[in-house]
């Protein structure tokens, strides 16, 4: 860690030139190399904000804290900390164009914010917590290009952080690039081992490749390392093992990762939820009775009734409900479809009207067994899907809704059609396998 003076301030983890006072710099410094290793420390820079005001970079990085909240509430937690940033004084250029990043994010201005976080990338390149902000963004806007891009100009001037290789692992199997991605993740994991990132980036790799025993093997061995990481990446790279034992039909073992590694966590949290929901969905599609859990789950997603500030979350919110039979369900859905003529975030109108809402009706019917409603309307965007942001992994959720409504609608030769596919990436999934022979015989019953 470099703290000498330069340029009138000092120098945070990742050389980056800040106003700061060193007396702000460990705080400074928690948020910047926590947030990037994804260590509970990162909310540190809360506290360090509140005793140190006067530090624009403190209370620009605790603004954009509150934001990854990931709730309707969190601009009204976030916007105090601009404001003081503001009131500082003297930022320099790049502070400046943080904070425009965090009040264009406030406003959910989503153009604006890739716009100046691409700029402020191309002009800061080793300042890899700024990268990873706008790699968040880019990736909920289904833009994969630009999470690579980023990613792969960055690469050689933060060619010794393991963390940089990992985030060019995910920009490269986003774009379906799965060779590079697999090199990329190999080389952050030579810098260290227990890189959390690039385990989850080899965790799609497998996944793609349908080779589900090696990636359950290298995400078994790497998991005493996630112990003590923040909530999501916790949950979520169990959730890729959980996803793995599925496809190999082991459905007691998932069901466990669910309750003991997934599940209770941080329920609050917008990503420990969608998770929850994702697999749950998963393993009921699989023939497993999964008891009361969507009721433990309802107190936490009930507190999202009002949430339609990103449509990939909400589809799961809504799922999740109706699966517990939530008389909220239908306050969510109806909130759902005014985003057509009134969304809350402006520039989400066209892709609430033509994806989300068929979706959202979709995952609905399926909740609620109208299994032809549900493969009319999820069939009619199921190639728009990326638009609405999540991983290839995370989407297939809506995929494995609608097969499961095809096959309960009787449409055998639509299934045959997916489950083949499916079979090019999952050959080993005794569920599949028991699937197709279903399908087989009643087409040719």
């Amino acid at each position: 860690m470099n703290n000498n003076t330069r340029s009138g301030g000092v120098t945070d983890s990742f050389g980056s030139t800040t106003t700061s006072s060193a007396v702000a710099l460990p705080g400074i410094n928690d948020f910047a190399e926590g947030f990037v290793s994804y260590q509970t420390r990162a909310v540190n820079v809360l506290e360090t904000a509140d005793n140190h005001p006067d530090s624009a970079l403190a209370n620009i990085y605790a603004g954009m804290l509150w934001m990854f909240l990931e709730r309707p509430e969190a601009p009204e937690k976030s916007i105090p900390y601009a404001l003081r940033a503001e009131r500082a004084g003297g930022l320099n250029d790049r502070e400046r164009g943080m904070l425009a990043l965090l009040q264009a994010w406030q406003r959910y201005d989503h153009q604006q914010v890739l716009a100046i976080g691409t700029q402020l990338c191309s002009e800061y390149p080793r300042d890899l917590p700024l990268l990873k902000v706008v790699q968040y963004h880019a990736f909920n806007a289904g833009n994969a290009a630009l999470m690579l891009r980023l990613a792969l100009a960055a690469e050689p001037h933060n060619a010794h952080l393991a963390a940089m290789h990992s985030m060019v692992a995910f920009g490269h199997e986003q774009s379906h690039h799965i060779g590079e991605a697999e090199l990329a993740a190999h080389r952050a994991l030579a810098i260290d081992p227990h890189e959390p990132w690039a385990h989850h980036a080899l965790a799609h790799v497998h996944l793609g490749r349908g080779t589900s025993r090696e990636g359950l093997a290298l995400l078994s061995a790497s998991s005493p390392s996630w112990e003590g990481l923040n909530s999501f990446m916790f949950t979520h790279n169990w959730w890729h093992v959980a996803l793995f034992e599925i496809a190999r039909g082991e459905l007691d073992t998932a069901l466990q990762i669910h309750d003991e590694r997934c599940w209770g966590v941080q329920p609050d949290y917008s990503q420990d939820q969608i998770g929850a929901v994702s697999l749950l969905a998963r393993l009921e599609l699989a023939a497993v009775d999964v008891g009361d859990r969507w009721q433990q789950l309802l107190p936490f997603l009930e507190t999202r009734q009002g949430d339609v500030i990103q449509p990939f979350l909400s589809l799961q919110y809504l799922y999740g409900l109706a699966r517990a039979g939530s008389p909220l369900t239908e306050e969510l859905l109806n909130l759902v479809r005014a985003q057509a003529e009134m969304p809350v975030v402006a520039q989400d109108r066209e892709l609430w009207r033509d994806v989300a809402i068929p979706a959202a009706e979709g995952m609905v019917a399926h909740a609620r067994g109208e299994h032809d409603r549900a493969a009319q309307e999820l069939a009619s965007v199921r190639h728009e899907l990326w638009r609405i942001g999540g991983s290839h992994a995370q989407r297939d959720l809506f995929e494995q809704v609608l097969l499961d409504a095809r096959l309960r609608a009787g449409d055998w030769r639509a299934a045959r059609k997916t489950l083949e596919h499916r079979r090019q990436w999952e050959p080993d999934s005794p569920i599949l396998q028991q699937r197709l022979q279903e399908v087989y015989q009643h087409l040719n019953g």
